[in-house]
């Protein structure tokens, strides 16, 4: 298990996920337990990026229940459907939101937040959990960002 967490200093986006998802992979391999990999996965990705907060909602019947994360306190609960993340269960695919004011029915968990990009995660052919990352910039996330989610994504599904 590694316990420090290699960021490339002055590095791109692109670069930064280039360095850390190996490193998730090492953390996570090996370590069964649910939970202790969801946090480490939370603190990787704030603690290279700086969000302003990261996190895991886990579906539970028919909410999903606030997880690991990373940040100021949050939405407990969110129904199906509802929501940045609660869209992202419901149609199974990330959603990239460059200012939450325009997405229709957006969950204010903080008034802080004003992008988000949202990716969940598959066990056997449903959705398991979502990954919620919150900015307080504007257009703050992009393709890039989609992309290399999604490959951390596919790490979280192999232990769940």
């Amino acid at each position: 298990m590694a316990e420090s967490l290699y960021i490339p200093e002055s590095a791109t986006k692109a670069e930064k996920y280039e360095a850390i998802l190996p490193q998730v992979e090492a953390l996570v391999t090996g370590e069964e337990d649910i939970t202790a990999n969801l946090a480490n996965v939370s603190a990787v990705l704030r603690e290279s990026f700086g969000f302003f907060w990261v996190g895991f909602y886990l579906v539970k019947g028919e909410q999903m229940v606030l997880g690991p994360f990373q940040g100021p306190i949050a939405c407990t609960r969110i129904n199906f459907g509802k929501g940045v993340c609660g869209a992202a269960w419901k149609e199974g695919k990330t959603q990239l939101v460059p200012d939450v004011e325009t997405f229709p029915g957006h969950i204010a968990c903080s008034s802080a937040s004003k992008s988000e990009i949202v990716l969940p995660a598959f066990k056997d052919g449903k959705v398991a959990l979502v990954l919620d990352i919150d900015s307080d910039q504007l257009n703050d996330f992009d393709e890039e960002d989609a992309l290399q989610l999604e490959k951390l994504m596919r790490i979280v599904e192999s232990f769940l």
